[in-house]
């Protein structure tokens, strides 16, 4: 596998002329549009507008997005708001990549490689997208333009999921979702809830979005994002249509196509009912396999487009009123292709799915805080003890948000820091964009207060707290094993393991210690215990279990 990837690198080293010229040079066509240049006001340390524009921080340390207009002025409007959240954004994804290629010259072949498979994605994008993200480029780091100018990299950013995700199968979001109404519901109205567990590391998830978006064609629209982003992953627009995205198992494309996020995005602008949603994903052509949820005030009821380069299916609920999405197919057409089939053997999609399936049936009736107590859980089926952080929960502890819709009221609940844990804002889109039509001065969080949903009580217990420390000592085991040096303390392992003993990596992590440093009776004593407690999946398991036997013949 590696000498493939070297191959890819070093063919793409010798593609990037060739076919790659006219997608460097390509800008979106902007003459139609409003070009002027916002001028930022400051209310407050935490409070920034221009016109009826607005960016504020609330209580929950939640960024507050207010934009409106044309595809120009939009962009323009994010990217002066945000310009100092957008330039910390990118050098820490960037940062990131640094991390994980350190080498000059392999990042030199990653940024050529790049541009070659990236070569057609601007004609896969509409040029209203484009020119909104022209218009917050304008405000990116100039010190990046040396991995590609500012308006490529921030269109090229939009299909990094879709590229790490594709390209090496990568497993950077475990999202749970699920929909209920009829008299599955407290009210017989359609209510919704997901967890978005998009992991970039810490510092990319701490300056969270919920951006509210008015634009001069479609239907205005909430969602939650990131300084840059402006496909949906999550979010419902005014007409009470919402869309959430899960990832699927895929293979790996020649070529870059239109980023799921921004197939999402066009439906939640464009969409006001599950067939227009359906009608928009159809005519656009994807390079990676996803699960689209679509929930829809108009039609009391919710649906998952099953997307994939070659195929499309919708998957409707069995039972009329219930609706339950993890990372694999359900439709007829993708169910049983193989790599989903794979997916279902080999990773904890599945399990969390029998999990969801579980505590919908535990609650005859779902209302707003059984959803986020739902989102929230951290056990396994049964309430087995998974140990904290572990894939197969609904609440791996790593989530960039979570999020219910009550789509009929056009009601939204937002979770705030950390993961799912703190207070689940609450927001009304009929007021708020009812209201944002002048300009208001001083602007104000928009939040519906009293209808928040309290912190979870977790983050005030020791196991919390313990927790916390856990990540911290977690990515010093790393450091030790990466640098094979010595543990601080003959105790060390024994406080590591006390902070989360229930967790399988603490045991298999303690085991890698031992057997690089050739005690294996030792060794073998923490494999074992590692593979009595809930290991994440088949793959990982039988990862264990080789260590394990290699350990055994060498004692």
């Amino acid at each position: 596998m590696k000498k493939l990837i070297v191959y890819i690198f070093f063919l793409a080293l010798f593609l990037a002329s060739c076919g790659t010229s006219k997608s460097m040079r390509h800008q979106p066509e902007i003459g139609s549009y409003n070009n002027t240049i916002p001028v930022v006001k400051k209310q407050s340390d935490t409070v920034f507008y221009t016109g009826n524009n607005f960016l504020l921080k609330n209580k929950q340390n939640l960024w507050e997005l207010y934009v409106e207009g044309d595809p120009l002025e939009r962009g323009l409007a994010i990217g002066s708001l945000t310009d100092s959240l957008l330039k910390k954004q990118e050098h820490i994804f960037f940062d990131k990549i640094n991390e994980l290629i350190p080498s000059n010259f392999k990042k030199s072949l990653l940024r050529n490689f790049l541009k070659w498979y990236n070569r057609k994605l601007y004609l896969n994008v509409d040029n209203e997208f484009q020119t909104e993200i022209y218009g917050i480029s304008q405000y990116a780091p100039k010190d990046l333009n040396h991995i590609a100018p500012s308006f490529l990299r921030d269109l090229y950013l939009h299909g990094a999921h879709d590229i790490g995700h594709a390209v090496q199968d990568l497993a950077m979001v475990g999202c749970t979702s699920f929909a209920v109404w009829g008299n599955k519901s407290d009210d017989g109205s359609l209510i919704l809830g997901r967890n978005f567990d998009f992991y970039a590391g810490d510092d990319f998830a701490k300056e969270k979005i919920v951006a509210f978006i008015n634009p001069k064609d479609g239907y205005p629209f909430m969602m939650v994002t990131w300084p840059g982003m402006i496909g949906a992953c999550s979010g419902m627009n005014a007409e009470g249509l919402t869309v959430t995205i899960n990832a699927g198992k895929s293979k790996i494309p020649l070529i870059a196509k239109t980023p799921i996020s921004i197939v999402t995005r066009e439906i939640l602008q464009y969409a006001k009912t599950i067939d227009e949603a359906i009608a928009i994903a159809k005519k656009r052509k994807v390079f990676v396999s996803e699960s689209i949820m679509v929930g829809s005030a108009n039609d009391n009821k919710a649906v998952l487009i099953e997307i994939a380069p070659d195929n499309l299916g919708v998957f409707e609920a069995p039972n009329g009123n219930e609706i339950i999405c993890s990372n694999h197919f359900q439709s007829e057409g993708l169910k049983d292709n193989k790599r989903n089939l794979n997916q279902i053997k080999d990773s904890h999609s599945q399990y969390r799915f029998d999990r969801m399936t579980q505590l919908l049936n535990e609650n005859q009736k779902i209302t707003p805080q059984i959803a986020a107590n739902i989102l929230r859980n951290k056990e396994g089926i049964d309430n087995v003890p998974l140990g904290y952080g572990n894939e197969k929960a609904i609440n791996q502890l790593l989530a960039h948000h979570g999020i219910v819709f009550k789509p009929a009221q056009r009601l939204v609940w937002v979770s705030a820091s950390p993961y799912q844990l703190g207070e689940f804002v609450c927001y009304d889109l009929n007021t708020i964009f009812k209201s944002k039509k002048e300009e208001t001065v001083p602007f104000v969080s928009l939040e519906n207060q009293a209808m928040n949903i309290s912190p979870d009580s977790f983050l005030k217990t020791e196991a919390y707290r313990n927790y916390v420390q856990f990540r911290i000592e977690d990515k010093k085991m790393d450091s030790f094993l990466a640098k094979k040096s010595n543990l601080p303390s003959d105790q060390y392992l024994g406080y590591y393991q006390s902070l989360n003993p229930d967790y399988w990596v603490v045991y298999y992590k303690a085991g890698l210690y031992f057997y690089k440093n050739k005690k294996y009776d030792l060794a073998q004593e923490q494999f074992e215990i590692a593979l009595t407690k809930e290991v994440t999946s088949r793959v990982e398991r039988e990862k264990i279990s080789n260590y394990l036997k290699k350990t055994k013949r060498k004692r």
